[in-house]
């Protein structure tokens, strides 16, 4: 095969056909068959200046299902109907093609069937027949099935601390979705601190897919929601449990994220240019193979090495305990072969210290009957060695949780605030010794912080750092602390710039250039071309930000 063409198998047993060629249509539509259980979807022959081709697997109502792209680094796509929990007998497969030469007339859509063949095994897996019983609605005794769906559900992903029922307003359901409501954390905490509604869906304080819930009066600062058209966007789609990572002052890399309908985002990958705040998509900038749709992951740069070490997350039932590496000189993302042990992670936090990354906490799956628990180990990756390894550490270690967050001050101390465990939310603060490899817990001084998880924190100075937004079991927040690590205590600042309630947002601070130009006889402090960025996240209401929001850190230090 010579030429440029993109071909889809369905089903184990199906022949390769041929959905996109050189000279035809750039855009086409395959209605799937009842039967089929598996997708994949690949190219072959040279891409030539053609630079991607996006695909959604759609619902009858033309939402997506799953999304995902093909790319000259990243070949090949699979599906399959039991990983994804809205697949039914009406998904439609749409594909198009970005870049290259195209005419008028490539730019039509061509809608074309599978061809017919006599598959050895037409049955479903029985994995796959036991979905389709639970999600068949409401005839007599069937309408147990929605309760079972729900619960399943819930049970593969996060499930948000203080597991009672949420009581707030309303949400607009997605077609297909159950009465328990779209949230943004979906569970994974013990099934016997959900309740029971009355209409059989179970309620855990959240579903991965919304997020953290708004105020009335913030309805003006809502942001569009995950576009599902495919053309070409100027900045990112709305997304909670993304990661936002500086490499320069010019420059800040956006990784992953979800977004509207629990739909990974098809826009993954942004590079943040500061000089004028704009944003250029990046996903197909890079060589090699891009990490996998994701939240909950860790994105850390090194600036001695120049590379981003992209490490676990979460994408509906997969976990993930891979390391990914975006080598910022050559543009070039490589997977590593790591040695040693460590569990498949998401909500963790992730520390640089002298070139090793320090990985605490988190929530990883466990198997059925017991349900997804927090972890309370310190993992090290030594990326010269590619191995992983747990420490000897001694102290009072904090307890097991996840949606915390971990501050390195000073390049030597690790201050790890807040997170969850259900059904307990924390505010508690906890400080590891990097020389002596030694944790303690913090006593403060000052109004703290309510307990929260999914918050936002951001170094400010050698001896303070910001903690803002996330959710407390029941509302997002909005209010921000600086901790001072000089006196231990705590102080509450406000600024109509953080006044937005919010949760699994990005906070990060850059040395960027300020917008006034100061003389020098000027008092002015040396963190005054220092600036916080906020970026996404979401209010549990159904509503994803994609707003970039800066505070000046003279405006912020002033304001304690």
């Amino acid at each position: 095969m010579d030429e440029f063409g993109v071909y889809a198998l369905f089903g184990v047993d199906g022949p390769a056909q041929r959905l996109l060629s050189t000279d035809g249509s750039v855009r086409v539509c395959v209605a799937v068959p009842a039967y089929v259980r598996q997708v994949v979807l690949f190219s072959s022959g040279p891409w030539g200046d053609r630079i991607c081709a996006s695909a959604e697997l759609n619902d009858a109502d033309g939402i997506p299902i799953t999304i995902g792209k093909l790319t000259p680094y990243n070949r090949c796509l699979s599906w399959e109907q039991w990983e994804e929990e809205t697949w039914t007998d009406s998904v439609t497969l749409n594909i198009t093609l970005e870049g290259g030469s195209l005419t008028k007339a490539d730019r039509s859509e061509v809608i074309l069937a599978v061809k017919e063949y006599t598959p050895k095994d037409t049955a479903a897996p029985l994995a796959a027949q036991e979905i389709n019983r639970k999600r068949k609605r409401g005839q007599g005794a069937e309408g147990v099935s929605n309760e079972n769906s729900a619960t399943k559900r819930e049970e593969e992903e996060n499930v948000c601390p203080n597991g009672t029922v949420e009581k707030t307003t309303p949400v607009r359901k997605a077609r297909g979705q159950t009465k328990a409501g779209q949230k943004l954390f979906s569970s994974v905490g013990d099934a016997t601190n959900m309740k029971g509604t009355a209409n059989g869906a179970v309620e855990a304080q959240g579903i991965v897919g919304r997020t953290p819930p708004r105020s009335a009066v913030r309805t003006k600062s809502r942001q569009a929601k995950t576009p599902t058209q495919t053309t070409p966007l100027v900045s990112p789609s709305g997304r909670w449990g993304q990661t936002l990572c500086p490499i320069d002052p010019q420059t800040a890399i956006l990784i992953g994220g979800q977004g509207a309908r629990m739909q990974f985002c098809k826009d993954p990958m942004w590079k943040l240019c500061t000089e004028d705040m704009s944003w250029v998509a990046a996903e197909t900038l890079a060589e090699g193979p891009t990490p996998e749709a994701r939240i909950g992951h860790t994105a850390v740069y090194d600036p001695n090495s120049k590379r981003i070490f992209v490490f676990g997350g979460s994408k509906n039932k997969k976990w993930f305990n891979d390391v990914h590496i975006l080598d910022t000189q050559s543009w070039k993302w490589t997977m590593v072969e790591a040695q040693g042990k460590v569990p498949p992670l998401a909500y963790h936090s992730c520390s640089l210290f002298r070139g090793e990354l320090f990985v605490l906490g988190g929530v990883f799956p466990r198997p059925n009957p017991e349900p997804d628990g927090c972890s309370d180990s310190l993992y090290i990756f030594d990326p010269h060695l590619s191995i992983w390894y747990e420490p000897i550490v001694t102290g009072v270690q904090p307890s097991p949780r996840s949606g915390h967050s971990a501050c390195v001050m000073q390049e030597r101390k690790i201050y790890v605030f807040g997170g969850w465990d259900t059904p307990v939310c924390y505010n508690d603060m906890y400080m590891l010794d990097l020389g002596l490899m030694e944790f303690s817990a913090v006593k403060t001084t000052g109004k703290a912080p309510s307990p929260r998880s999914w918050h936002g924190s951001a170094v400010l100075s050698d001896t303070k750092f910001l903690i803002h937004g996330g959710y407390n079991g029941n509302n997002a927040l909005s209010d921000a602390f600086i901790f001072d690590i000089d006196t231990n205590s705590w102080t509450e600042v406000s600024l109509p710039q953080l006044s937005v309630p919010r949760a699994g947002h990005s906070l990060i601070t850059m040395d960027i250039a300020p917008r006034h130009t100061f003389s020098e006889d000027d008092d002015v402090d040396t963190n005054t071309s220092r600036t916080l960025l906020v970026f996404g996240g979401g209010d549990n209401e159904g509503n994803f930000y994609s707003d970039l929001t800066t505070v000046a850190m003279e405006e912020l230090l002033c304001a304690i």
